[in-house]
């Protein structure tokens, strides 16, 4: 498995798969290719099916124009390559328009691309061991723990990045509990955020404690919706969850620094193990592998925070992911807004209620981690192209009837 830096990604919103993707690929072709006249990008898949409300040809524009070239950007959502529903081929032209080179790349999720046989990355695989069920056997036989595990294998340096990551996190929650206002797009939303946390205010301990873990879950969520800029964790359509979670732990509890990257680290083992086994990507998985993961990483940070042992944290994971499963990728006007706000800050909630359950138990169950994770594998590659980030099916189909109401 990869380091965690490839997990966690500082950038802005609002699609890591469909935004910061294709940023980075048209940043590759672009600074290889210095003696172009011209690019003509071709998308494919769920790239061309909901790019433009995900902002996928500003992104790529925005990095070849720089050039000063011509750009050409062909959509072909009817195409759907077969490495993975998220295909981008870029083309080189001369002064005469004909090509004198092309690169055919997938963006896979979380921000990282690949070709087939081949995964751009910042570092090399770093983790000895690639699944939970082995990680947990290590720690329970030498009473280590899932973070110092992660220590071990990215070594010291891994605590600067990871409070950057939480540094970010906090900001995005602040900055987005103070606007107020509609969000960028068709659908006219209203930002909620600010709303929640007023209104939880009102409320008696419990009501108030669950009212602003959604308040915070929403303020990521909607500076994701509106570009700013935040953590992909995993993705940046379900970035709020973890900071939702972990925010609310730190501010109501009072949990140092150290321990909260801590969570970080613990969160972001158990998300690796499902990027590296299954995916992160809505357009290959489902919606299951971004806020379904989130939920689990989230589960597993707060088990973390309360003391819990390498099994308890295990099965709240488990069951973060578990109750998750099948859940479609289907977002309204291919924006990154309905249902995906909403969802991030249900699985906020949700990722506590695992936490609290797992600490009644001694943490043995039935079904493990890396299970779940192999079935949100197979459940996702059965399901329909419509239903994974096509806009095409579930609460994305006929959606102009919808606008036009």
């Amino acid at each position: 498995m990869k380091s965690l830096k490839e997990l966690f990604r500082i950038g802005t919103g609002p699609s890591s798969s469909h935004t910061m993707g294709p940023r980075k690929a048209a940043q590759i072709f672009r600074d290889s290719h210095p003696g172009a006249s011209a690019f003509e990008v071709t998308l494919y898949g769920s790239l061309a099916a909901t790019g433009k409300g995900h902002m996928t040809d500003f992104a790529i524009l925005d990095e070849l124009e720089k050039t000063g070239k011509k750009v050409d950007i062909i959509w072909r959502s009817d195409i759907f390559l077969p490495h993975h529903p998220n295909g981008m081929m870029f083309r080189s032209l001369d002064d005469n328009g004909v090509p004198t080179d092309q690169w055919t790349v997938f963006s896979v999720g979380g921000g990282a691309l690949e070709e087939e046989g081949k995964t751009y990355t910042e570092s090399g695989d770093i983790y000895p061991l690639s699944t939970i069920s082995d990680i947990m056997a290590y720690c329970e036989r030498t009473g280590h723990t899932y973070w110092e595990y992660v220590e071990q294998c990215e070594g010291k340096e891994i605590w600067d990045y990871l409070l950057e990551v939480w540094q970010v996190m906090k900001a995005a929650v602040e900055r987005g509990l103070q606007k107020e206002g509609r969000l960028p797009g068709p659908l006219n939303l209203q930002r909620k955020a600010c709303a929640y946390y007023v209104k939880a205010g009102g409320y008696k301990d419990n009501l108030k404690s669950r009212g602003r873990v959604f308040a915070y879950a929403l303020a990521v969520s909607e500076e994701n919706a509106s570009g700013g800029e935040i953590v992909t964790a995993p993705t940046c359509g379900s970035s709020g969850v973890i900071p939702g979670v972990l925010y609310h732990l730190w501010e109501s509890r009072h949990f140092a620094d150290a321990q909260m990257v801590h969570a970080l680290a613990t969160a972001g083992l158990f998300g690796n193990v499902a990027k590296h086994n299954a995916s992160i990507s809505g357009a290959d998985v489902g919606c299951q592998g971004e806020v379904g993961v989130a939920c689990a990483m989230a589960a597993a940070a707060a088990t973390q925070l309360f003391g819990g042992s390498p099994a308890q944290i295990e099965y709240a994971a488990e069951m973060g992911l578990e109750h998750h499963l099948g859940m479609t990728c289907d977002p309204v006007c291919g924006l990154v807004q309905i249902p995906c706000i909403e969802r991030n800050a249900y699985a906020a909630a949700r990722a506590l209620d695992a936490n609290v359950y797992a600490s009644f138990t001694d943490g043995s169950h039935r079904v493990s981690y890396d299970k779940l994770v192999t079935v949100m594998k197979e459940t996702g590659h059965d399901l329909p192209s419509l239903y994974k980030e096509t806009g095409t099916g579930g609460l994305a189909k006929d959606y102009e009837q919808m606008l036009r109401k």
